[in-house]
């Protein structure tokens, strides 16, 4: 296995927590390295549906480590809300399990606050942000006035930083006509569940190394989905990190030549949640239909996500911007029952024949799909666990992804449970 680092390929929402669960088996530890608990990760085994959002999908084996790295931005509260959620239902979770970078951010509450009022000042404009906080919190990251979870330990240091950063928030609160935040109230609210985090501290990078002179194996797992990149995403209707698979190595800190395998997640349509382009979005009763067979409803917020076709010019961007070695394609079952298929090939864009997706500021949103047809299926896939148990029109439909796309598909997921899996 070595260092596997699995992305979603899509707009998120491809089903990367049942994957990275899958191959969580043949790792030793298994690293989060970007996004907040603007993630969302459902995972199905046994019988029991664990939403996770912060704590990687690898705390559900016994065994296994797992790190949050200093590409996450972590809301304090929200983790532990998050760890005694799963306690509660039996998941052991330790600083002997569970570590957190050092150099991750922390997402105030006045993160939080601000997110939501800019997003309510947008109207119409929405850009379809959970309000969590995330962005703010990067901003502060960027701007070089962030609170890292090594501050904790520092409360000098963290007032400091705390008294400085209001100055600006509540300039920019009251803008939005919002009230502000006064320093105890922040200090506060932060000082139980900063106490509680400080077990978790550890130094990731030196971890991950330690692990890889043991010959160990490493599994890094995104969050979100390659076409809501900041820097190669629809922008601006994008996450503030970088999810494709460049982002495992900064956000994580390790050589980029220490990525073997690239495992990109793909649904076998195309989903969105929230708003930005969307070119084979289906608006009729088929769309519907996607929506509720695939219980297409965000984990985080609970949002109906939009539902089109498989677009496989989004995917070719994809696989080009994080060099995927491998495809695992997810709800393939969900397009059981239907007489057709439709598989877009390319775009028609200022009256020419496209490939890629356009690179002007919400080109996507002026493109017209190309596409072409194939045959259905009527069979239940749940059962399937070889190739040959898929009807010849589930295996044309996975074949010709696989050749507009030029990545085999390894792995096809026919239902939410860990055993509904084809490993080809």
């Amino acid at each position: 296995m070595s260092s596997v680092v699995v992305v979603g390929a899509q707009w998120g929402d491809e089903g990367k927590g049942k994957v990275v669960d899958l191959l969580t088996r043949d790792a030793d530890i298994v690293v989060r390295f970007q996004g907040g608990n603007n993630a969302g990760h459902t995972v199905l085994t046994d019988g029991q549906k664990y939403s996770l959002h912060l704590i990687p999908s690898g705390i559900l084996h016994p065994g296994k480590r797992c790190f949050i790295a200093n590409g996450v931005v972590l809301d304090p509260a929200a983790f532990c809300k998050e760890i005694d959620e799963l306690r509660a239902r039996g998941v052991v979770i330790t600083p002997d399990n569970l570590s957190v970078s050092l150099s991750t951010h922390l997402i105030m509450p006045y993160h939080s606050a601000l997110d939501q009022a800019r997003e309510s000042d947008r109207g119409d404009s929405k850009i379809g942000t959970t309000g969590r906080g995330i962005g703010p919190c990067y901003e502060d990251k960027a701007a070089r006035i962030g609170i890292r979870a090594a501050d904790l330990a520092d409360q000098p240091l963290l007032l400091k930083k705390i008294q400085h950063n209001l100055a600006e928030k509540n300039a920019l609160l009251s803008l939005y006509k919002q009230p502000g935040f006064t320093v105890q109230q922040v200090m506060d609210e932060i000082r139980k569940s900063g106490t509680e985090l400080l077990p978790f501290l550890a130094d990731i990078p030196e971890q991950i190394a330690i692990c890889r002179k043991q010959g160990g194996n490493i599994l890094f797992e995104g969050a979100q989905g390659s076409l809501l990149d900041i820097d190669h995403g629809t922008y601006p209707f994008v996450t503030s990190s970088n999810t494709v698979s460049g982002g495992a190595s900064a956000g994580s800190g390790v050589a980029p030549w220490s990525l073997s395998r690239i495992i990109g997640i793909v649904k076998a349509y195309t989903t969105r949640v929230g708003s930005g382009p969307f070119p084979t979005e289906l608006t009729d009763a088929l769309g519907l239909y996607l929506r509720e067979q695939g219980v297409e409803f965000g984990v985080t917020t609970g949002r109906p996500r939009r539902c089109g076709w498989f677009d496989a010019v989004i995917l070719r961007s994809s696989v080009r911007l994080s060099g995927i070695t491998e495809i695992a394609l997810t709800k393939l079952d969900v397009l059981s029952s239907l007489d057709e298929l439709k598989i877009c090939t390319a775009y028609k864009y200022k009256g020419q024949t496209i490939f890629y997706p356009p690179q002007e500021e919400n080109g996507l949103d002026k493109v017209e799909p190309v596409y072409e047809t194939l045959s259905g299926w009527k069979e239940n896939l749940a059962g399937a666990r070889r190739e040959e148990d898929l009807p010849a029109a589930a295996r044309g439909y996975v074949r010709r992804m696989e050749e507009l796309l030029d990545v085999p598909v390894k792995i096809i997921s026919v239902g939410p449970d860990r055993e509904q899996t084809i490993f080809r």
